[in-house]
This record gives C-alpha cells, sequence and structure tokens, in this order.
C-alpha cells in the first residue's frame, strides 16, 4: 500500500471525489426500506438508514478505493433510545414545569426555568451534532482506515451554548464568527487514521452575504410598506369608479410577502452556500486540502427539483431525498494534495457502541 498518490488538476475527469451510483440501482432499496418502514410502523428506518448508507459510501471512490460503511441499524436504533431517555425526556420536563409555574402565576422561577431549558437544548444540539459527525467517520473506511475522536463532545456542548449566544448578543452580528469558530472546533477533535483534521475557517469571507441576509428583511419590509401603500392608493381610485371588489387588493399583498418570503430564503441559502465553501476551503487532513465548489444556483436547483419530486409524487419520492442529497454533496467534493499510501495507519480512537441517536432525536445535522 506504499507510494503516492497525486490529485492533478489538469485531468478534470480524475476528480478525487466520484460517484458511481444511479438512481435505478437505488431504487428498489428505497421502495424496500419504504415498504418496511410502514409494515413496521417505523421501526425499520434505523435498519433502512444503514442500507441507504452501505450503498451511497460502496459507490463513492475517494482517489484510488471506495468508501465502506460499517455501521449497524442496531447501533442507530440505541443511540436513539439513549438520546430520548437520557436528554428527550429531561427536556420534557423541563418544559412542564415552565407551563405548570406559569400556570400558577410564579412568573419568575418560571423566566429561570426557561433559560435553562434554552440553553439545555442549545448544549445537547451542539452535542448530537459533534457526536453524530465523530460516530459516522468511525464508522467511514476507506483503505482499511477508519476516523473518529476520543473527545466525547461534551466540552463542545458548552461551547456550543456561550459561542451562540455571543452571536447573538450584538443584535446577531456575530452568528457567522459564532459559526465558524465552532465548525473549527468540531473538527479540530476529529481525526482519520493517524492524521487530525486542521481547520482555519473565518468568518470575514462569509460576512459580506451574512450582511445581505441581515439587512434584507429591513430593506424588503421599507419596499414592501412603499409598494403596497402605492398600490392601496391606486386601487382605492379604482374602487371607487368601478366597483372592484377588494379582494384584488388582498391577493396583491399575499403575492407581495409571498414574493418577500422565497427571496429571504434564496438569500439565506446564498449564505449557507458561502458558509460551506468558506469553512470546507479551510479544512485539512495531512497534506490533503478540501474544496466545495457548489454555488447558491446549484443549492436551488437541488431543492427545487427535490421539492418538485416530492410533491409531484403525492410524497413518495422523499425517499430518493438522501440519495440525491448524497450524489450533490460528493459531486461538489474536491480534494488536493499528496497521500503516501506508506504511512498510512489504522486510527487508534476507541469505537463508538451507539450511532448517531441525538442527530435523530433533535433533528440537527452533522455537517
Amino acid at each position: 500500500m506504499g507510494g503516492n498518490v497525486v490529485h492533478d488538476h489538469a485531468n478534470e475527469e480524475a476528480t478525487a471525489f466520484q460517484f458511481y451510483g444511479s438512481w435505478r440501482e437505488y431504487a428498489p432499496i428505497a421502495f424496500t426500506n419504504l415498504l418496511l418502514i410502514l409494515v413496521t410502523l417505523g421501526f425499520y428506518r434505523f435498519w433502512a438508514t444503514t442500507r441507504t448508507r452501505k450503498y451511497l459510501w460502496g459507490n463513492t471512490r475517494f482517489i484510488d478505493d471506495r468508501l465502506e460503511w460499517t455501521g449497524t441499524g442496531k447501533e442507530l436504533m440505541t443511540g436513539f433510545i439513549l438520546a430520548i431517555l437520557l436528554f428527550a425526556l429531561p427536556l420534557a420536563l423541563l418544559n412542564w414545569g415552565v407551563q405548570a409555574l406559569m400556570l400558577r402565576g410564579m412568573a419568575g422561577p418560571a423566566f429561570l426555568l426557561l433559560l435553562l431549558l434554552y440553553a439545555s437544548f442549545m448544549y445537547v444540539t451542539g452535542l448530537a451534532r459533534f457526536r453524530a459527525l465523530r460516530y459516522r467517520l468511525s464508522r467511514t473506511y476507506w483503505h482499511g482506515i477508519r476516523g473518529g475522536s476520543d473527545d466525547g463532545g461534551w466540552s463542545y456542548g458548552f461551547s456550543a451554548i456561550w459561542k451562540t449566544l455571543i452571536g447573538f448578543i450584538p443584535l446577531w452580528l456575530l452568528v457567522p464568527w459564532s459559526m465558524a469558530s465552532l465548525w473549527n472546533e468540531r473538527w479540530r477533535k476529529m481525526s482519520y487514521g493517524p492524521h487530525p483534521f486542521r481547520s482555519e475557517a473565518r468568518a470575514m469571507p462569509i460576512f459580506k452575504v451574512f450582511l445581505l441576509f441581515y439587512l434584507s428583511p429591513i430593506l424588503l419590509v421599507i419596499l414592501t410598506i412603499g409598494l403596497v401603500g402605492t398600490a392601496g392608493g391606486f386601487i382605492g381610485d379604482v374602487f371607487v369608479h368601478t366597483n372592484a371588489p377588494p379582494l384584488i387588493a388582498i391577493l396583491m399583498m399575499l403575492v407581495i410577502f409571498a414574493g418577500v418570503y422565497m427571496l429571504l430564503g434564496v438569500i439565506a441559502l446564498a449564505y449557507y452556500a458561502a458558509y460551506l465553501r468558506a469553512c470546507i476551503s479551510k479544512l485539512e487532513l495531512g497534506t490533503i486540502g478540501f474544496e466545495f465548489e457548489a454555488t447558491t444556483s446549484d443549492w436551488l436547483n437541488l431543492f427545487i427539483v427535490d421539492m418538485l419530486l416530492v410533491i409531484g409524487t403525492l410524497g413518495v419520492g422523499w425517499i430518493f431525498l438522501s440519495y440525491r442529497h448524497w450524489k450533490f454533496f460528493i459531486t461538489h467534493l474536491e480534494a488536493t494534495g499528496e497521500i503516501d499510501l506508506g504511512m498510512l495507519t489504522q486510527s487508534q480512537t476507541r469505537e463508538l457502541k451507539q450511532g448517531e441517536g441525538l442527530l435523530d432525536a433533535f433533528d440537527v445535522g452533522a455537517f
């Protein structure tokens, strides 16, 4: 397994990451998963996730070898049950306590308990994101080598609290710093084989896009008020002379507000696309650097087709979304640098016994 493997940009077809799957091959897996999930009232979804990942990982090549997913449905189910018992139920009890105190007129204690509830939710959300990434790396094999981390993520959960609060305090202006800082902390505690990840993501490259997202609601509100005011005066004149129904004015306002929300969604998507490009471009593993080239239009096309697929199939099309999203990610992911295969050794991080149960329980993404 010795020798160097070099990715050459001059050869456009020889990209570091390649995906060989097809939706026709994946369809039998997807429909079988759907049927078994329905028959078992959702219980099979842990094994369905495992079957999907085995197919997606197995059809993904990095340089000269395909990835391998070694996680099991039992691990995912165990992690989910533990997450519910250890985290979701206590948070539910805290929420019940807040409501009980409010009904008794104890606003002060209820407010303090509400702060505790909010801080606890931020903690477990951060912990979920960390542990899901750690688990996925530990179950992803390449050349027989896996990743992982010996860090349990407990301190990262506290970082998620104070860094998120700092991002929110000055009118949300430090959100880019908070997101980039948490990204760095998360990845710096991970490794693959003998090599630790390095991440030096900065907030400034994405701050301009964030300002557009930050200021756009104010500008759009001003613009909407101006348009509605102008249209209202005109429509009022029409009402006087033609007795036109006021439904026209209502429909116009609905169209304007729908357009505003759609535009805000596109701007938010532009920020997320810039965030991923900036962070992944600063991620390194040994002598390997990474790039993610998906633009806002690429993301927009992905989600529009997702929506049409789900709506056009009356919801059945959601079974192909995992396939589409993985293919999208791998297609736009790139790596540059040099790997000495002779220097690769197995990771010494301990193997995990449970899957990303917190990820499922609190519905957050690993990346």
